[in-house]
């Protein structure tokens, strides 16, 4: 106990037995042994809130880490889902592509082709009808 061997035990009952003598010692005995369960137990408890704190204090980062991309996503989908946002990255982008050949200027040559109209008919082949006519006058 302590770092001391049965020896350094003995011999300090025996001083204590001297100075103290036969009628005291027993209380004596009994108040140190209390003395040392309460310091025992103040010890004990000491390190269990030391322990509770410190698994508090992990707690409370992983919350607060938590917390912090919970903010940083609602963030995020608050600016996808904000239209007023979105319009106005828009017309910048509208704005900036405006005479630099961009996707929304308009075609600065008239002699641009043209859309051509999409339609289901079947087109005449006019060549075959060509050949006919030139086979017919040459005859």
């Amino acid at each position: 106990m302590f770092g001391m061997g049965f020896t350094e035990i003995l011999i300090i009952a025996v001083i204590a037995i001297l100075f103290l003598g036969p009628d005291k010692l027993p209380s004596t005995m009994v108040e140190i042994a209390k003395f040392f369960r309460n310091a025992k137990n103040t010890i004990g408890s000491m390190k269990e809130s030391f322990e509770d704190e410190l698994n508090v204090k992990s707690m409370k980062d992983e919350a607060l880490a938590y917390k912090k991309e919970l903010q940083n996503a609602s963030s995020q989908v608050k600016d996808a889902t904000d239209i007023k946002k979105m319009a106005a990255k828009l017309t910048t982008l509208e704005d900036d592509n405006i005479g630099d050949g961009g996707l929304f200027d308009k075609p600065k040559d008239e002699s641009a082709p043209k859309a051509q109209e999409v339609t289901f008919a079947k087109k005449k082949n006019n060549q075959t009808t060509d050949k006919i006519e030139e086979d017919s006058k040459n005859v």
